[in-house]
């Protein structure tokens, strides 16, 4: 008889249940399968509860963003042993196919986001793990649980959306979402070399807390005031050197072409719920640069060693912890943003 875990799986129109279920194994020589240690709700488990990812399968456990202990390798993982403390990519990859190469991991001939979406994810006491050779990494020592959750995900987001504006040292961005994603940018946007951070969001609650955590340097609610007048007057009339969209709604996507000066460069990454249009004819002469699409998080290793440095740290983000039979009131808190939630930490 095989053993039993819990699992928390989601059903069509949006239903979730805390379910047992047998602990995976290894079906593949490339599949690992690690003992959830801690584990977070994120962002797009609500997408797919909202049924705004059409490729998502039903009936299937949540999550994609964990750190754990590795208990069972199959044949052809190679860099890992039984019993590495390691974190997860959000995306599973191969690290050998033309976009791999690339380090378009996103793109994966043979991955994508699988973990929670097509597969079974990591809101569970095990998981397995596809192309764990390239989609897992080793957590430095002395780095806890709270330090790594964030790597493969989150953090990877932010990191991927500062990486695309390709920041001057002395630039001025402007991050659009004062979430997780947009807090974890402008930590990262400062890293790679921006002299001034302008975080935008229209919840007060959420800026005070990027502002009690210094993570940037004004901040701007674009219902009171018009974000674009308070951009330009911050920057001698150009605008934005680039813009990274962290929120995801319709009012945001436009946003971050105004904001932006001209021959600059505009960074999507947040997701979205339904089509968003380009208005070319508006946008005429700007030349700007649009880079949109999913994280592509090839670059955790050195998000990991910049986190063991000390110089990135993104713990805070987790303002609430809850256990995986209480997961479903973390869903609540965090869709609902009670209590000032952020990130909801889940523990077995």
């Amino acid at each position: 008889m095989r053993e039993k875990m819990r699992a928390f799986v989601w059903h069509r129109g949006g239903k979730t249940e805390l379910l047992e279920k047998e602990v995976p194994h290894v079906l593949l020589p490339t599949d690992a399968v690690v003992r959830v240690t801690m584990s977070t709700i994120c962002t797009s488990d609500l997408h797919i509860l909202h049924g705004a990812v059409p490729r998502a399968v039903p009936d299937t456990v949540l999550g994609h963003e964990f750190v754990g202990v590795v208990t069972q390798l199959g044949s052809a993982v190679k860099g890992l042993r039984v019993g590495d403390r390691v974190a997860a990519n959000c995306v599973s990859y191969c690290g050998d196919c033309w976009f791999c190469r690339r380090g378009f991991v996103n793109n994966c001939e043979k991955g994508g986001w699988l973990l929670g979406c097509t597969q079974d994810g990591c809101q569970a006491d095990y998981v397995r793990v596809p192309l764990a050779g390239s989609s897992l990494y080793k957590i430095p020592s002395g780095l806890s649980d709270r330090q790594a959750l964030l790597t493969g995900d989150i953090l990877a987001s932010g990191y991927f959306g500062a990486q695309l504006c390709a920041f001057q040292p002395g630039d001025t961005a402007v991050v659009l979402g004062a979430g997780p994603v947009g807090i974890c940018a402008c930590l990262c946007a400062r890293l790679f070399g921006a002299g001034r951070v302008i975080l935008a969001d229209i919840d007060p609650a959420r800026l005070a807390f990027a502002g009690a955590h210094g993570v940037a340097d004004l901040h701007a609610d674009p219902h009171a005031g018009d974000l674009e007048a308070f951009v330009r007057t911050a920057t001698e009339g150009r605008g934005a050197d680039g813009v990274i969209e962290a929120a995801g709604t319709d009012e945001t996507f436009e946003l971050a072409w105004r904001v932006a000066r001209a021959n600059s460069v505009v960074a999507v990454v947040a997701m979205y719920e339904h089509a968003q249009t380009l208005p070319l004819e508006k946008m005429y002469g700007k030349n700007l640069i649009f880079k949109t699409g999913g994280v592509d998080s090839c670059h955790c290793p050195e998000i990991l060693e910049l986190l063991a440095q000390g110089r990135l740290d993104v713990s805070f983000l987790l303002t609430h912890t809850v256990k995986l039979a209480d997961i479903a009131q973390g869903y609540e808190m965090f869709a609902k943003k009670q209590d000032g939630c952020m990130k909801v930490a889940v523990v077995p």
